[in-house]
């Protein structure tokens, strides 16, 4: 998988895209390894996105295969909360 640059402005936005990827999954009842299979990605993979100690940038293709493996809408990993 490709490596992209990120600016220090979207790494946070980056790791909760991750936490919010957890999240869903283990709603789903999803082990990484069951989901991972389900997008046709490895599972260091996913729990590389997952991570919430570092940000791993990944393609849209990814994002849109992890939401409909996890029956959500795209729009709901992207939900982050402010930080007033």
């Amino acid at each position: 998988m490709a490596s992209y640059p990120v600016s220090e402005e979207n790494k946070e936005k980056f790791i909760e895209l991750g936490y919010n990827i957890a999240y869903y999954r283990k709603h789903a009842h999803l082990s990484q390894e069951e989901l991972a299979e389900k997008t046709g990605i490895s599972r260091t993979y996913l729990g590389s996105i997952e991570a919430t100690n570092s940000v791993q940038p990944f393609s849209l293709e990814v994002l849109f295969r992890i939401a409909s493996a996890l029956d959500v809408e795209p729009y709901r990993l992207l939900m982050f909360h402010n930080k007033g």
